[in-house]
């Protein structure tokens, strides 16, 4: 029956072509590997396991493929960043190999996960699972007082991990003074992140995180309520340790001229600019040349706050270019940083797994053996990189907008099951826009717009003031304006448009 639970994603699915079962020959490969890692061969393998590295992730996450060992000198730090060993386990080639680059990345959307790799890998055999041994990928980079890079190194490693940590715990931990060596390290871990992030803002990363809105379902796939993700300190501890780890990886790519798949994001067009300059000064906004970085993070810092903050970040991101895959370092816009790859998430992106493969290149230059026939081989060559590139930059998009169409897809349905709720929510909302048929909303938590028709103000009537942009009460000169904050709650739901009009409550 179409409302079966489930039925809707499933529908999402079969529009975006996506896989949800693995082949037989890729489930046998995977299930062929034994269930735990075998420490008796660590030749070549850097032994981590008596240090404290530690793995932060959400609450529902089921595959962990980064943990952190943060150590602080009297000049400075020492970052130890270990990913998932995949490129261990999926060697070119074979048929692992072959579905993983054809899927591109895993997709999360609401009530399931669609992994790159079977779940004996991805959520057992490479996830960095606690009080078990994992092989991991090392980056090792030392930081002077001031967070600036002043070396890396990198190389294979095996480590075991103490216990998880979910945000929530390590935010906790920020909280408070440390009780334990275990708090010792988060606290040294954010020690650091807060100067990186610091300085990557003045050397002009742009801050442009959306916050994240997640649809929590039942075991039906049923939306049982809306939860903001908060870009709190604990993302961002770990947010600035994988970007260093991320940007030392590009740069030693591009410095020992080794082939690999960058993550890219170009100059926005001058055309493009221009035309959202003149859209910012609509909203009473002064702003210089946007050609100018410097003025682009400026107009982020002024937006901060305002009711048409949303919009007008969205407006930016329109006007930007979209982040990709190249086999040719062209520079990262947002994040302002010249060589920047995708090393960190190898369990649930493909470009991550091609640049673990070609970080043994890297190993054999810096004078590990060459480890169990690793060699020069293991890394495409370079059309065969470029199709990569361009076949995982369309697979991430697919990606995206499933994830969103889905997420979409649930918030009407959470709206949907308000208008027969005994107890319905009510949202907190600011005006961002006011026409002559009611007022433009956003919820403040949730990102999600809609109308409160003029016809459901109640107890009064109220006419437009289009020069002052105000809906104005005849008998009670009650004004509605820009920038007001609401109470609402849901009036009308249109999933097929997907479309929500509020009430004032």
């Amino acid at each position: 029956a179409a409302d079966a639970p489930g039925i809707d994603i499933l529908s999402i699915i079969r529009k975006y072509n996506l896989s949800e079962e693995f082949p037989p020959e890729v489930l046998r490969e995977a299930e062929a590997f034994a269930e735990e890692v075998d420490v008796s061969d660590l030749e070549g393998r850097e032994d981590w396991r008596d240090r404290l590295v530690v793995t932060i992730d959400p609450d529902d996450a089921r595959d962990f493929d980064d943990g952190i060992h943060v150590e602080r000198h009297a000049n400075g730090w020492t970052l130890a960043v270990h990913i998932a060993d995949v490129s261990h386990y999926v060697r070119p080639g074979t048929a692992l190999d072959k579905e993983a680059q054809r899927r591109g990345n895993s997709v999360y959307l609401p009530d399931r996960v669609i992994p790159m790799l079977p779940e004996s890998l991805s959520n057992g055999l490479c996830s960095l699972n606690p009080k078990v041994p994992r092989f991991t990928q090392l980056a090792v980079i030392e930081f002077d007082k001031k967070g600036q890079q002043l070396s890396s190194r990198f190389a294979p490693a095996v480590i075991q991990t103490p216990r998880r940590f979910t945000y929530k715990d390590a935010f906790a931990i920020l909280q408070r003074p440390p009780e334990n060596e275990l708090d010792e390290r988060i606290h040294i871990a954010w020690s650091l992140a807060e100067v990186l992030r610091k300085n990557r803002f003045a050397h002009g990363s742009l801050e442009l995180d959306f916050p994240e809105v997640k649809v929590i379902v039942d075991e039906n796939g049923r939306p049982i309520r809306l939860e903001k993700v908060e870009n709190d300190i604990s993302h961002q501890l770990v947010e600035e340790c994988m970007l260093a780890a991320n940007q030392a990886v590009g740069a030693a790519f591009t410095q020992n001229q080794i082939p690999a798949i960058y993550r890219v994001h170009e100059k926005p067009d001058s055309a493009k600019l221009v035309e959202y300059r003149e859209y910012v000064k609509t909203h009473d906004i002064k702003i210089g040349d946007l050609e100018n970085r410097s003025e682009v993070s400026k107009l982020l810092k002024l937006i901060r706050g305002i009711p048409e903050e949303y919009a007008i970040k969205l407006g930016l991101l329109k006007s930007l270019k979209k982040a990709r895959y190249s086999p040719q370092p062209l520079g990262h816009y947002g994040l302002a940083m010249s060589d920047y790859t995708h090393f960190t998430s190898p369990i649930r992106r493909y470009a991550d797994l091609i640049v673990h493969r070609a970080m043994a290149l890297l190993q054999s230059e810096a004078g590990h053996a060459k480890r169990r026939g690793r060699v020069r081989g293991e890394v495409p060559k370079s059309g065969e990189l470029s199709y990569i590139a361009d076949h995982i930059s369309t697979t991430e998009r697919v990606a995206i907008d499933a994830e969103r169409e889905a997420t979409k897809l649930k918030q009407m349905e959470y709206f949907q099951s308000q208008l027969t709720s005994d107890k319905p929510d009510r949202f907190a909302a600011v005006v961002v826009d006011v026409r002559n048929y009611g007022l433009l909303v956003e919820l403040t938590d949730f990102l999600v717009s809609g109308l409160i028709h003029v016809s459901t103000l109640e107890g009064d009537f109220y006419r437009f003031d289009s020069v002052r942009l105000q809906m104005i009460g005849q008998k009670s000169g009650q004004v509605y304006k820009l920038g007001d904050k609401l109470t609402v709650s849901v009036d009308k739901v249109d999933i097929f448009k997907k479309q929500v009009d509020f009430r004032a409550a």
